[in-house]
């Protein structure tokens, strides 16, 4: 499927702004006094950082490939 690139580029910026929410939110939950308690929603959170990263590397390989095609 093809996309435009300024497409691409908004969906690139609305993926790294919900990767900085999760980090954040991963960095909070660790924090907490028992971070245990709050296993199961940093475990999810780091699956969706994962991936969200693959998804942004997929992307910037899309565009990069969109200014040399």
């Amino acid at each position: 499927m093809m996309y435009e690139q300024d497409d691409l580029r908004e969906a690139k910026r609305q993926i790294e702004s919900t990767l900085h929410k999760l980090r954040e939110t991963v960095k909070t939950l660790e924090g907490k006094e028992n971070p245990s308690r709050y296993k199961s929603q940093i475990t999810l959170a780091k699956r969706r950082i994962k991936a969200f990263t693959i998804a942004v590397t997929l992307i910037e390989q899309q565009l990069e490939n969109g200014k040399n095609g």
